[in-house]
C-alpha cells in the first residue's frame, strides 16, 4: 500500500480528503472573521491607540506591576504543583491499598476535595487563616492560594495516579510478586516508573490548570499577574491592553510548561537513550550489502 492505513479509522478517499480540506477552510475563514470582528470592536473603542500601549515601553511599568505579579503567579503555581504532586501520589497509592479502611478514607477525602470549587476554598481558607493567625500577614494570601490549589489539584492528581497504575498490564504485578518483591518495592520499582510515563500528559494538563487557577487569588488580594494588570489598567487607563499583555504572558508560560513536559515524556519513553542515528554510517561490523563472514 502506498499510504499507511490508520488502525483507528479508514484512510479517507479522494472525496473525503477534498471535503476535509473544505471544512478546514470554512473553519479557518470563520476564525478569521471572528478575529476581525473582535479587532474592529476594540479599535472602535480606541484600544489600539499609541497612548494605550506606550506604557509597556517604560521599564518602570514592568518592574512595578507586571514582573512582581508574574513572580507571584509563578511562586504560587510552583509551590502548589509540587505539593499537589506529593499529595496526589500519596492519596493515589492509598486508594489502591489492600486495607479497606485506608482505601475508603482516601477515596472520601479525594471526592470531597474534588467537589469543592477552588475559589470557595480560597475564600474559606483566607478567612480561616486570618481568624486564627496561622500565617504572617505578608504570606496570608499566598498560604490560602497555595493550600487551596494543592488540595484541589492533589485530589485530581490522585485519580490520575490511580488510573495510571490500574492501566498497567496485570503481568507487571505478577512478575514483581514472582521475584519476591514486597508491595512497596513493587510500587516503587516497577509500577510507578511505568505509570508516570503514561500519566505525564494528564499531569501536565493539571499543572497548566494550577497555573491558570492561581489567578483566582486576586479575589483574596493576592498579588498575582491578573491583579497587577488591573492595577496597571487603573493607573494608566488601559485595562484592555494590560489584560491582553497578561494573556500573552500566560499563554507563553503554558506553552513553555507543555514543551518541557513533552521533551521529558519523550526522554522517559526512550529510557534516557539518545535517538538512533539514521543513515549508513560506519561503526558496525556488518555493512549493507556485505556478507557476515566478510567474503
Amino acid at each position: 500500500m502506498s499510504a499507511k492505513a490508520s488502525v483507528l479509522y479508514d484512510a479517507p478517499g479522494p472525496v473525503a480528503r477534498v471535503r476535509n480540506i473544505l471544512y478546514s477552510l470554512v473553519v479557518l475563514a470563520a476564525v478569521l472573521v471572528a478575529g476581525w470582528y473582535i479587532y474592529r470592536g476594540f479599535a472602535n473603542q480606541g484600544q489600539f491607540t499609541a497612548d494605550k500601549w506606550e506604557p509597556f515601553l517604560d521599564g518602570a511599568v514592568w518592574t512595578t506591576y507586571i514582573l512582581p505579579g508574574l513572580e507571584g503567579t509563578v511562586v504560587a503555581a510552583a509551590l502548589s504543583i509540587v505539593f499537589a504532586l506529593v499529595l496526589g501520589m500519596i492519596f493515589g497509592i492509598a486508594r489502591l491499598s489492600d486495607h479497606r479502611w485506608l482505601r475508603w478514607t482516601a477515596g472520601t477525602i479525594v471526592e470531597i476535595a474534588r467537589a469543592v470549587p477552588v475559589l470557595i476554598l480560597m475564600i474559606f481558607l483566607f478567612a480561616l487563616y486570618s481568624e486564627y493567625d496561622l500565617f504572617d500577614s505578608e504570606y496570608l494570601a499566598l498560604g490560602a492560594v497555595v493550600t487551596a490549589l494543592t488540595i484541589y489539584n492533589g485530589s485530581v492528581i490522585a485519580e490520575i495516579v490511580r488510573a495510571g497504575i490500574l492501566s498497567l498490564p496485570r503481568g507487571q504485578t505478577e512478575a514483581g510478586v514472582a521475584l519476591g518483591l514486597r508491595k512497596g518495592q513493587l510500587m516503587r520499582l516497577i509500577l510507578l516508573p511505568q505509570a508516570i510515563t503514561a500519566m505525564l500528559p494528564a499531569l501536565v494538563s493539571q499543572m497548566v490548570v494550577a497555573l491558570k487557577d492561581s489567578a483566582l487569588g486576586y479575589v483574596i488580594t493576592y498579588e498575582e499577574v491578573v491583579r497587577s494588570a488591573q492595577q496597571l489598567g487603573a493607573a494608566e487607563s488601559n485595562t484592555i491592553p494590560a489584560l491582553i499583555v497578561v494573556a500573552i504572558i500566560m499563554i507563553l508560560l503554558n506553552v513553555l510548561l507543555s514543551t518541557i513536559a513533552t521533551r521529558l515524556e519523550k526522554r522517559l519513553r526512550s529510557g534516557g537513550r539518545p535517538p538512533p542515528r539514521r543513515g549508513g554510517g560506519g561503526g558496525g561490523p556488518h555493512h549493507a550489502g556485505a556478507p557476515p563472514g566478510g567474503g
